[in-house]
């Protein structure tokens, strides 16, 4: 990460205040550009930190269903990571994977460190404010409309499962 990035972000994040802290923040495409999240504000959003190699890669299938089934309501946003020594060895690699295996369609953005100093600003965001940090690939984040956390969970609930559904229902219907 840049550093001039990080301190832009950073003194953004001071600036709004907990509640609107991931406004400030972007990631860079896995496609080229960059995702804004002060785009996407005014709908709720789930974060998910993933892996290509890791056991819950099957869960990339439920991220397309929420990414579907939310589509213009809500969105998903897909960061791989090699955190976890997990993550193919490029974004080009990555992309192909999901492609072809996934047909996914959602936000990526390029590999990403999710923990530790070299996280990327989100992520040290919610270490630091939340004290919330990945434990293993696939932890997913859901934020409201104002970019404030609402939940967190591991990598065992499923994208389209009850408890992250209900979530994002709650808040489409708040």
């Amino acid at each position: 990460m840049d550093r001039r990035l990080f301190l832009s972000a950073t003194a953004a994040c001071l600036a709004l205040g907990p509640a609107r802290a991931t406004q400030a923040f972007s990631f860079p495409s896995i496609d080229g550009g960059t995702y804004d999240l002060l785009a996407w504000r005014g709908q709720p959003l789930l974060v998910v930190n993933t892996a290509s190699l890791c056991g819950f890669t099957g869960q990339y299938d439920g991220l397309q269903r929420v990414h579907e089934a939310y589509a213009g309501r809500a969105r998903v946003l897909a960061v791989p990571s090699d955190d976890f020594a997990q993550e193919l060895g490029s974004e080009a690699e990555v992309a192909a994977f999901c492609e072809v295996n996934f047909g996914l369609t959602l936000p990526m953005t390029t590999i990403q460190p999710v923990r530790g100093p070299r996280a990327h600003p989100f992520y040290r965001w919610l270490a630091t404010a939340h004290r919330f940090t990945p434990q293993w690939n696939f932890n997913k984040v859901l934020l409201d409309a104002d970019g404030a956390l609402v939940a967190t969970w591991g990598s065992r609930p499923e994208p389209m499962g009850r408890r992250i559904r209900s979530a994002i229902d709650g808040l489409l219907s708040a």
